[in-house]
């Protein structure tokens, strides 16, 4: 007997329009002790699915039909207060966004109480040890001060191992994790998926591992089920749907995943898909708005110098400067980013990657050190004098759903930054700049009179490259562009970013924990550790020959595809540099 059996499930969501069919005709099943991974692009169903297990549908959404097994009891149609018994308890789910699914009220270590207690029925004394020794468990550094503190204060990476201690704390049958590594870094995503596996294989429990990334499915799940549009389109074990795909949409997924062994000229693309996005349309930057100012040039070549940074924040505050304590988030940090190059950043949650971009952009103030950007020491200037500068530099941020303005349409979330520095004053032009930025993202101009929660994640990045684009920045600041995005719309974004560099000239600042995608994005890159740069080299000498031992680390822990055959392999090659 299977320790989960899903039968000919069925999810819809009725619409003023209509019934839209989320999942239809799903059936798999997971033993005790068994990773199944789901893989697929957004909107293909994968979490509709484990929401529909645990009765987790947001309305309107409902099972149409089908039924769920959890070791033979029937679990589909159950009452509400019925199914409360059964998630937590017998079914913990690892939620995809740690912001939305921590209470921002509460500290860490109440909310890992009281999961504990609920499930549990442990004394408080009890549930206090098993919530710090879960924090040691997902690698959260100085557990015993951290478990105080409130989610804000932690990194995204962080918010995500207190969300999967919170799901794993109370010991259940069953596990649905919704892409539980998409904010983590390759060290802690080794930890977290070692935590996970050795969980599975020592007390038998089952997994639903869904996840966009090939390399975590290769290395971590048994079997594999690969959804297109609501439907499982492919299915079996691991080695064979990697080393040998079947299906034409498979292999199309394949081929997208970023290489860490060789760097590509462009990423493949998801070619199996009709009718996604609009092509990219090409501008005359020479008679264009877009290409006014491209006569931007140094003296010495280096667009961006940081020279010895330094940032600590307070972690506990107290009246006496004796009795207050710090954490250490830049530490005397150095590097120069040439004009026209694509610098790197890479290390651990918590390294001080963002900590730095943030510094740049000016949205921190470093304790000590200088900012150099075309010549001018921006780090010593006011807030006034530094609005030009502030023009040249634009950043664009991790995540899409949040770095928008909800009530603002499309148009005005563009416009916004041309208005602010007063870049056009005629609403006619800026119509026509704002409709020109939108075919130049691959979105059309229709796309304007939308609102933000119309669009997918890869949609929504698009619309944050073309606002960052709206001032005319020779600088652009990537903080984690793609890291919640699938392989096809991530190679998609970083295309766009690659042809928009050699369109616009632009120089950037990668920031990124995937180091695949690293490889093939930048010319340069910088190791941070602990806020510390540990390592600055050119890319192809990073990857070949690492210097400092944690860099060594850092690249031993990439997930690959292990699974794939020579086959395969040319399926996923690409083109080559």
């Amino acid at each position: 007997m299977p320790l989960l059996d899903v039968k000919n499930l069925r999810i819809e969501f009725p619409t003023r329009h209509g019934v839209a069919v989320a999942v239809d005709d799903i059936g798999f099943e997971v033993e005790a002790g068994e990773i199944v991974g789901l893989v697929g692009e957004s909107g293909a169903g994968k979490s509709t699915i484990g929401n529909g297990i645990i009765d987790l549908l947001s309305p309107p959404g409902r099972v149409a039909k089908g039924d769920i097994y959890l070791n033979g009891e029937r679990i589909s149609g159950l009452d509400a207060e019925s199914m409360r018994e059964i998630r937590g308890s017998r079914i913990g789910f690892i939620f995809q966004d740690p912001m939305t699914s921590l209470n921002p009220l509460f500290t860490v270590e109440e909310q890992l109480v009281e999961t504990i207690i609920v499930n549990l029925g442990v004394s408080k004394e009890e549930a206090a040890k098993r919530a710090l020794s879960m924090l040691e468990q997902v690698g959260i550094p100085e557990p015993e001060l951290r478990i105080k503190q409130y989610p804000h204060q932690f990194s995204g990476g962080m918010r995500q191992r207190v969300v999967i201690a919170i799901a794993l704390c109370s010991e259940p049958e069953l596990i649905i994790a919704d892409e539980p590594t998409t904010a983590l870094d390759v060290s802690i995503q080794d930890q977290i998926l070692e935590l996970i596996r050795g969980l599975c294989k020592e007390k038998k429990v089952g997994c639903i591992l869904v996840t966009h990334d090939m390399g975590v499915i290769a290395n971590v799940t048994d079997r594999v089920c690969v959804m297109y549009r609501g439907h499982i389109v492919e299915s079996g074990t691991t080695e064979q749907i990697l080393g040998r795909p079947q299906h034409d949409y498979t292999k199309s997924l394949i081929s997208a995943v970023p290489r860490s062994d060789i760097k590509l000229v462009r990423f493949p693309l998801v070619d199996y898909i009709e009718g996604v996005d609009v092509e990219p349309s090409k501008i005359d930057l020479s008679t264009h708005w877009l290409g006014k100012d491209m006569d931007f040039k140094l003296e010495g070549g280096d667009i961006l110098t940081v020279e010895h940074v330094n940032l600590r924040f307070e972690t506990q505050h107290a009246f006496f400067e004796k009795n207050r304590k710090y954490v250490q988030a830049s530490n005397d940090v150095s590097f120069t980013i040439k004009e026209g190059e694509t610098f790197g950043l890479v290390g651990e949650s918590g390294s001080g990657k963002s900590t730095i971009a943030r510094i740049i952009a000016g949205l921190y103030k470093e304790d000590s050190g200088t900012i150099t950007f075309a010549g001018q020491k921006i780090s010593a200037m006011s807030e006034r004098e530094r609005r030009p500068f502030r023009r040249q530099m634009q950043m664009v941020f991790q995540n899409p759903y949040s770095s928008m303005n909800p009530r603002m349409n499309i148009n005005d979330i563009i416009a916004e930054p041309i208005r602010f520095h007063r870049l056009a004053s005629d609403e006619k032009q800026i119509a026509g700049i704002v409709g020109d930025l939108l075919d130049h993202v691959g979105l059309g101009r229709a796309a304007g009179v939308k609102f933000p929660h119309e669009f997918s994640g890869g949609q929504r990045q698009r619309i944050s490259i073309a606002r960052a684009l709206a001032t005319r920045p020779r600088f652009l600041i990537c903080d984690e562009p793609t890291s919640a995005l699938d392989v096809s719309v991530q190679a998609q974004i970083l295309n766009l970013l690659k042809d928009l560099q050699d369109e616009l000239g632009l120089t950037m600042l990668f920031i990124s924990h995937d180091l695949p995608v690293i490889r093939q994005m930048c010319d340069r890159i910088g190791v941070m550790r602990y806020g510390t740069l540990v390592e600055v080299a050119d890319t192809e000498t990073l990857f070949n020959t690492p210097q400092h031992e944690y860099t060594k680390s850092l690249l031993s822990l990439i997930p690959r595809l292990e699974g794939l055959s020579r086959e395969g392999l040319e399926i996923a090659g690409g083109v080559g540099a």
